[in-house]
């Protein structure tokens, strides 16, 4: 496999990128933040008795938060459908059933706004659903070639709002939306930034009937989103885009990604175990929600990289959740494998994960974040302890998941600080089994 320098995509310059950018969706934060969804969508130009979708799932339905939701829609003078039949890691097929829902009640144009509302698989889902909506088609149309048709979006007038109910996958300031493809085993997104979101509204008060296992599996992914974003290249390190427009998502770390990861890694790995031990702490909860949005700002702009490559053949093979993918996949391959990349650079990590590394040689320090890893993870005690442990991988397995992580996951490769082999994948998978005994 060769190692591409650029992220930029097929048309680039042999110069050093000198341009770095940043977008988000409008951002509401808060305890009962809830209550300016209403607010928000006319301030997204939606008029009173608009018609709008919550797309969301079965549980957040049964536990009565989708109806806090829709409550709040109502009483701001909207009219609203409800859609909860989301499944978790959706697939294609799932995504059709959505757009098949939509088209049913309200023909091609969709509806005047929508709303995801949930974990990550439902704010994808929405993201997704509104993208095709708008753009027509189905979703695999817009997946990259030669899994889909690679077609490219261009319209995103109907705005949508994102409401995350879990500390963890950043999907509410993504502009990606990751689907499996089951038929191809492997998972794809569609990239634009027509599929991001107009606005996010993030109320931590939705957190708190998360349960331990769950609280852990969603951090853990936050916590990777913070930690690749600030392990990542440098944006200038990367090749320039020979057009703006074909700047890739993922496009290195910069000084404004560097301060939103450091200001996530400390919220979430000094609340965690806070949270995963008393669920109903809405100050960690709230710190928690925050630290997973900065996390998300600064991973999904810089650059996801070599975990969640590998994490995408293993969920999609295995039905493993995301979030528990990344917790055993994190110490092997960004806190081992990477290290190397910029030893002084994981040093520091380490001590922002809480390591006291006074006295030790830089190289030893930066293998430090590892270990303290680890330990965090052990006192949480709801993770797996390595691949065996989450899903019965066995040292057979390994050959094929390496093979479809470097056949399958280049988008998130080319962003790898450290290039990497199919061998080297092989390698880490098998240092990945058991993160301890």
């Amino acid at each position: 496999m060769s190692y591409d320098r650029s992220v930029s995509a097929p048309e680039h310059t042999m110069e050093p990128e000198t341009v770095w950018h940043l977008q988000m969706p409008q951002i509401r934060f808060g305890r009962n933040a809830v209550g300016e969804l209403g607010y928000q969508l006319r301030d997204l130009g939606v008029a009173e008795n608009a018609h709008g979708l919550v797309i969301t799932d079965q549980n957040l339905t049964d536990l009565g938060h989708a109806e806090r939701v829709t409550d709040e829609l109502h009483d701001a003078g909207f009219e609203t459908d409800t859609y909860d039949d989301v499944e978790r890691e959706p697939s294609i097929a799932d995504i059709d059933d959505c757009l098949s829902f939509v088209r049913d009640e309200q023909g091609e144009g969709g509806y005047d706004f929508y709303v995801g509302f949930g974990g990550g698989s439902c704010m994808d889902t929405a993201k997704a659903t509104r993208a095709v909506i708008e753009n027509g088609g189905g979703a695999l149309d817009y997946v990259a070639e030669p899994t889909g048709e690679g077609e490219t979006l261009t319209e995103s007038n109907v705005p949508l709002i994102l409401m995350p109910t879990t500390a963890g996958t950043g999907a509410e300031t993504s502009p990606v939306a990751i689907l499996s493809v089951e038929e191809k085993e492997v998972k794809e997104g569609i990239s634009s930034n027509h599929v991001r979101a107009d606005a996010a509204v993030l109320d931590p008060t939705f957190t708190t009937t998360l349960p331990p296992d769950i609280t852990a599996k969603t951090a853990m992914d936050a916590l990777g989103h913070a930690i690749e974003g600030y392990t990542t290249h440098e944006f200038d390190s990367l090749l320039h885009a020979g057009d703006p427009a074909s700047r890739p998502t993922y496009a290195g770390r910069t000084p404004v990604t560097n301060q939103f990861s450091e200001a996530a890694i400390d919220l979430l790995s000094s609340n965690v175990r806070q949270v995963v031990n008393n669920g109903d702490d809405i100050e960690a909860r709230s710190a928690m929600l925050q630290g997973a949005l900065f996390g998300a700002i600064a991973g999904l702009t810089a650059g996801a990289t070599l975990c969640h490559a590998m994490a995408y053949p293993v969920g999609n093979s295995y039905h493993t959740f995301h979030g528990e993918t990344i917790a055993v996949l994190t110490p092997a391959s960004t806190l081992g494998y990477n290290a190397a990349s910029n030893p002084e650079r994981f040093a520091r990590l380490a001590e922002m994960l809480g390591a006291d590394t006074s006295g030790m040689s830089t190289r030893d320090a930066a293998m430090e974040a590892k270990s303290e890893y680890i330990r965090l993870q052990r006192d949480l005690n709801v993770l797996p302890s390595g691949l065996a442990d989450l899903a019965g991988i066995t040292e057979d397995d390994l050959n094929w998941l390496a093979e479809q992580t470097t056949e399958t996951q280049q988008r998130l490769l080319r962003t790898n600080p450290r290039p990497v082999t199919t061998e080297d994948v092989h390698d880490i998978f098998a240092d990945a089994l058991h993160n301890w005994e």
